[in-house]
């Protein structure tokens, strides 16, 4: 029985009596077996750890990644992309399907959920809305579901077409998926960089104004009402689209 001692580790766990303090913490064969305030050793085939100024707490999951495989591994792979999310302490991933080609199909999920299965991190594709996220025609939503998807976007891509998002939600509630929303009408965008304001002026950048944020997002409560299906919204920046 393998056994470590992480000695004046900061504990973060919101609702736990623990979180924010400073503690040690016995952990055996990965569980968490004691935690208090000092703890003496004893025993030799305890592995002791200097954990001061280190933090343990329940894994993070980041639910926007972006991992270049397949097609752009240039810049990053599913391999180095586990890495970097679990020396930053995420224990979960939900890839985005801005790939090439794009998850897509069932193909493209099953690609990622076998070169994926014995990682440390768990890794959920994301398949796209449309089919190549070309924004005109349904991708394979339900084969996607079933080859390991958990829920679908276009990615960095908005959804224009209403009616398109209106099948979407209606057609992901018959297997319970989800839709997400990147919420933004290029029509408004157009080529900003940055939120308009003060300092997009200041800055000589092109904003890109609150308003097509709003409007997506009221868009996208109304279908998903019409249709009494979920939605999730993963890019939400101002105050009137929390409203």
């Amino acid at each position: 029985m393998k056994k470590l001692l992480l000695q004046s580790v900061t504990i973060i766990h919101p609702g736990s009596k623990h979180n924010g303090k400073k503690a040690d913490v016995i952990i055996s064969d990965g569980k968490i077996e004691r935690i208090e305030a000092k703890i003496d050793p004893g025993e030799k085939s305890i592995t002791v750890i200097d954990a001061k100024g280190k933090f343990l707490g329940p894994g993070f999951f980041d639910m926007n990644v972006n991992f270049g495989e397949p097609g752009l591994e240039t810049k990053e792979d599913l391999n180095s992309g586990c890495e970097a999310a679990a020396a930053g302490g995420f224990t979960g991933v939900a890839v985005m399907p801005d790939t090439h080609p794009p998850i897509h199909s069932k193909a493209e999920v099953s690609y990622i959920v076998n070169k994926t299965k014995d990682n440390l991190v768990d890794v959920f594709p994301l398949g796209t809305i449309s089919h190549k996220r070309e924004g005109k025609d349904l991708a394979e939503l339900y084969d996607m579901t079933l080859a390991g998807a958990i829920a679908f976007t276009d990615g960095n891509i908005p959804v224009s077409d209403s009616g398109l998002m209106s099948r979407a939600l209606l057609y992901a509630k018959g297997f319970n998926g989800l839709i997400f929303s990147h919420a933004e009408d290029p029509s408004i965008a157009g080529k900003g960089k940055m939120n308009e304001g003060i300092t997009s002026t200041y800055l000589g950048m092109i904003g890109i104004p609150a308003l097509a944020e709003e409007v997506m997002v009221a868009r996208d409560l109304y279908l998903a009402e019409y249709n009494d299906s979920p939605i999730h919204f993963s890019t939400i920046s101002t105050l009137h689209s929390v409203d």
